[in-house]
């Protein structure tokens, strides 16, 4: 992939994380975005990281002690997680928002 698309692909999905964010209660999770790394911030501190890996053309995700690395899947045109398992980007974000802040959102 070309480096264009894939600058193209990963703004439009941190843009998607933050427009679906906008309307949640900030004291619930705050969401703060700085150059190519988006973190949301939990009630009690946890925290999910969310940043682009140019090198590699993927989105790393990192919560709760564990990471995934996704990579753009031209066939299902959806972040999908390279280990196999079938987890994409927002479902996976989305279930992190939700046993984090006990709020549904819906991304993109």
């Amino acid at each position: 992939m070309q480096e264009s698309a894939y600058l193209a692909l990963a703004d439009h999905a941190f843009r998607a994380i933050g427009d679906a964010l906008d309307s949640v209660d900030t004291d619930l999770v705050d969401c703060e975005a700085a150059g190519d790394v988006v973190t949301l911030t939990f009630a009690g501190g946890r925290k999910c990281i969310v940043n682009t890996q140019r090198p590699t053309r993927q989105i790393w995700l990192a919560a709760n002690a564990r990471a995934w690395h996704f990579s753009w899947d031209d066939g299902t045109r959806r972040w999908l997680d390279d280990k196999g398992n079938g987890d994409e980007l927002f479902a996976t974000l989305a279930r992190i928002v939700r046993e984090g802040a006990g709020v549904e959102v819906s991304f993109g």
